[in-house]
């Protein structure tokens, strides 16, 4: 997950997340990103090439959630928000939030006690010692902070019962140093401009092997009163994406938005459950890029220089990559690219399977955007540099507007075959 602060005051106050490597394997490696560098030109293995076009407009089915991009909790354009219902687990005490964030680049279920009645009791997480689970979610430059509980996930007509979730709360317990280190807090939905955080990416838990067999700093906790300290945690008890624990439709997900050409004020999509389950949610001639079973990233080749740690994640507000071949924005803008034109550019993906496919995307002047379409909350032209290094790509929200795009669940199979990958 990825997103800016306060585009609406001419991009000022750059506030940027993505997740760090520790939280960010998944169950089905090591857990952790690759964060060494690397640059220059690649010769790709050839494999089939697609152009991709816009999705079909499809009726909301069981499996399916309207996605509406909006002006949201702090009018940050391009994310993607959802509803979601939590309930006491095995009741009908039950609580709809809605602007919660649809984030492919992510895994769990976040939501704020404030969002909570006070009188809804959620299920305290305990490890097999009895310690009381509380997380320290880390993100680029910030963190979020609570306990982890239990709830039964309700979202259209899928059900996740007992799924462990963050309840992100800066009042719980006292906040350990070493995830107070991490950044700044988005411990209230104005910080983190969501209600919450759908992570529907393609591993099942948020730290996963990683955190098994040792304790990792800034990540999971076990609390005595306000004291907490850093514990390893079984994958069965971290904080989950709720896919594969629904009872059909398990193995992924499809996010589908409708193309936006220069910018609109809103739009409105689907995020589909299952891959090949339903005739909503069929594969198709979509491309399947395998990812790394470790940090769930493939490559990204574009003009001469290869990104090896890119990633597909529609929490991030632009498309974030290094390149000496666009300019800037002056300070205090810098976050953004300002081409004098808007450049018409062109990648190349490759899975890990080998798999390669031709994307085109553009990049417009972020001032002048911000200028002429004010007050809108769909921008896919978007793009920056803002803190990613020179190995990594991320194709935020703005690859997603026009396409189909899935995101295939590890170990969970699917027609294009077992996750995890994503595809589009």
């Amino acid at each position: 997950m990825r997103h800016t602060s306060s585009f609406v005051t001419l991009l000022c106050a750059t506030l940027l997340a993505l997740l760090v490597s520790a939280c960010g394997g998944g169950g089905g490696g090591s857990g952790g990103s690759s964060s060494s560098s690397s640059s220059g030109t690649t010769s790709l293995s050839a494999g089939p090439t697609v152009t991709n076009t816009s999705p079909s407009p499809q009726v909301v089915a069981a499996n399916a959630v309207r996605v509406t991009v909006d002006s949201g909790v702090s009018n940050v354009p391009n994310m993607p928000f959802v509803s979601i219902t939590i309930c006491a687990p095995g009741t009908s005490q039950c609580q709809t939030i809605d602007h919660i964030l649809v984030d492919t680049g992510s895994w769990g279920v976040r939501v704020f006690a404030s969002q909570l009645p006070a009188s809804m009791a959620l299920p305290q997480q305990k490890d097999a010692s009895g310690h009381l689970v509380a997380e320290c979610m880390q993100f680029f430059d910030g963190y979020t902070w609570g306990s982890v509980k239990l709830a039964d996930l309700q979202i259209a007509g899928e059900k996740a019962a007992s799924l462990p979730i963050q309840v992100i709360d800066p009042n719980y317990a006292s906040v350990p140093s070493d995830c107070a280190s991490v950044g700044a807090s988005r411990n209230t939905p104005g910080t983190l401009q969501a209600n919450g955080i759908l992570g529907i990416g393609v591993f099942k838990h948020d730290c996963g092997a990683n955190c098994v067999q040792q304790a990792v700093a800034g990540t999971y906790y076990g609390c005595s009163g306000t004291t907490c300290t850093s514990i390893p945690l079984a994958e069965a008890l971290q904080v989950a994406n709720p896919i594969p624990y629904f009872a059909t439709d398990n193995n992924g997900s499809m996010l589908s938005l409708p193309t936006v050409s220069g910018g609109a004020q809103s739009v409105s999509g689907q995020l589909v459950f299952g891959i090949g389950t339903q005739t909503n949610n069929a594969l198709g001639s979509a491309q399947v890029i395998g990812v790394s079973a470790s940090n769930g990233t493939f490559t990204t080749v574009q003009n001469g220089t290869t990104y090896s740690s890119s990633i597909l994640d529609s929490g991030s507000t632009g498309l974030f990559f290094q390149t000496s071949a666009l300019p800037t924005c002056a300070s205090p803008n810098s976050a953004y690219y300002c081409p004098v034109s808007t450049q018409s550019l062109s990648a190349m993906i490759q899975g890990v399977n080998g798999t390669t496919s031709a994307v085109n995307f553009s990049v417009g002047n972020a001032t002048t955007i911000s200028h002429t379409y004010s007050g809108d909350s769909a921008l896919p032209l978007l793009a920056g540099p803002a803190f990613v290094t020179s190995s990594i790509f991320d194709w935020g929200l703005p690859f997603f507007y026009g396409r189909n795009v899935y995101a295939a669940v590890e170990q969970q199979t699917t027609p294009g075959g077992t996750g995890p990958y994503v595809a589009y």
